[in-house]
């Protein structure tokens, strides 16, 4: 019983960090190098991370410059920034790529909003999933009794419940956040 109840701790575990890494990713008017976390680089054949490339700093707390390692890299990450339609458009500036961020508007905000949430039902389905196959699992265990299976089912619900609590949280602080003039 405590293997299946650490697997499913695990399992769902890793949806929340998927669900925060995705998270940091999503504007909140600040500019914050986990913006571009998820931007690729045409660097010598390979799509390669922009924060391998580069060092990302955040000026003035509207502005993010990268200073790539390689300078001939710019034009790529200015492409690559750009082709990601994040609604950020870079600036080469010399040896530098600038990013202003822009303040959001209140229908962008909402619309962050939304997008949080849709990414917040998608971590909570992910979890129901792992419920349901720690459960099928347990259902077949033959070295369960009745009654440690029943127990077993309890606490997978209570693991679960407690996943889509944080996930909620999560979502919430988020959503705070972005609203936050």
């Amino acid at each position: 019983m405590k293997k299946h109840l650490d697997n499913a701790n695990e399992k769902m575990g890793a949806v929340i960090v998927k669900f925060e890494n995705h998270l940091a990713s999503v504007r909140t008017g600040r500019a914050n190098p986990n913006q571009l976390m998820d931007i690729h680089v045409e660097y010598y054949g390979t799509p390669t991370p922009l924060s391998q490339l580069a060092g990302i700093q955040v000026v003035e707390g509207k502005q993010l410059v990268i200073k790539p390692y390689d300078v001939s890299v710019l034009k790529a990450i200015d492409h690559a920034i750009n082709a990601a339609n994040i609604g950020l458009h870079p600036i080469i500036d010399g040896a530098v790529v600038r990013v202003t961020v822009p303040s959001l508007t209140t229908e962008t905000r909402k619309e962050l909003t939304k997008t949080v949430n849709t990414h917040a039902e998608e971590a909570k389905v992910s979890i129901r999933n792992i419920r349901r196959d720690i459960n099928e699992a347990i259902k077949k265990d033959d070295s369960l009794t009745e009654d440690l299976e029943k127990d077993a089912l309890d606490k997978i619900q209570k693991v679960t419940d407690e996943h889509i609590k944080k996930v909620d949280a999560i979502a919430a602080a988020k959503d705070k956040d972005i609203m936050t003039v």
